[in-house]
């Protein structure tokens, strides 16, 4: 009897929690879906009385939202492609290669974890003009690159490959690139996976750098358009539920298709590191 009690006071407030936490999420696709002015109601409606895509529809032939769509899109995916090459390449330098000051550079590398991005964004900002990369694509892309949090984290779970596998492959006559390549990458999977979420989510939700960088219009990612669009129809609370319903589900696709890979990730980088 009390262990059928606490099963149901166990699952029924998970149940409770899950529901709590989805609420929102669920009412905002809900007023994106309701005609102007619905959701503006007293008390305001839970579901759309009569389903309508004119809110999506204003926003693509109007508001020209897939063009910012396809810039965040193409940004995240390109930064999320440079950045698991070069913080893969790094994070094996450190965990497996033998250089000059190796210990000395990672710690430092740690201590600045602790120094906010904001602090940053200055000194940034004038490196892109100096270099001619204010409002372009590339300024954007360059400091997502690489993260000292990427390093870190293949740098721990690429601890865990044992030394005799690599020192085989350099017997066989492979030389380090190949070794890295043919060797290490397929052993790191998981956590390129787990990264990769990280570094997509992160770049498709950055809002403060694009908006500082971007001077065109046209060049605005989805965010900034977003931000942009509550200026101008700061009243118009269905399409504005539209719009982050668009912000916020490739995000939620990209993180359902790879939880699995993802949550192997951080149990494997957890106990290996």
């Amino acid at each position: 009897m009390k262990h059928r009690l606490n099963f149901w006071l166990v699952n029924g407030s998970l149940w409770l929690f899950a529901l709590v936490t989805a609420f929102p999420l669920v009412w905002m696709v809900s007023v994106s879906f309701m005609q102007t002015g619905e959701a503006g109601a007293y008390p305001p409606p839970l579901f759309p009385q009569s389903p309508t895509l004119m809110q999506y529809e204003t926003l693509f032939e109007r508001m020209e939202m897939g063009r910012y769509f396809l810039n965040s899109f193409l940004l995240a995916t390109s930064i999320t492609l440079l950045s698991l090459l070069l913080n893969a390449m790094a994070g094996y330098a450190f965990a497996k290669l033998s250089f000059y000051g190796k210990e000395r550079l990672f710690k430092t590398l740690l201590a600045a974890l602790v120094i906010p991005a904001q602090v940053a964004m200055l000194p940034l900002f004038l490196m892109m003009k100096y270099l001619g990369l204010v409002n372009t694509y590339l300024g954007v892309m360059i400091p997502g690159m690489t993260s000292i949090f990427g390093i870190f984290l293949i740098r721990q779970y690429a601890l865990s490959v044992p030394n005799e596998l690599i020192e085989a492959a350099r017997i066989d006559g492979a030389g380090e690139f190949r070794t890295f390549w043919s060797v290490i990458i397929p052993l790191l999977r998981p956590i390129l996976v787990t990264l990769a979420l990280f570094t997509f989510m992160g770049t498709w939700n950055d809002f403060m750098w694009p908006l500082i960088l971007m001077t065109d219009e046209q060049n605005y990612t989805l965010p900034v358009a977003l931000a942009a669009l509550s200026r101008e129809h700061v009243q118009d609370n269905e399409m504005m539920m539209a719009g982050s319903v668009m912000t916020v589900l490739p995000v939620l696709i990209v993180f359902l298709v790879l939880q699995k890979q993802y949550i192997k990730g951080i149990m494997m980088g957890g106990v290996k590191g």
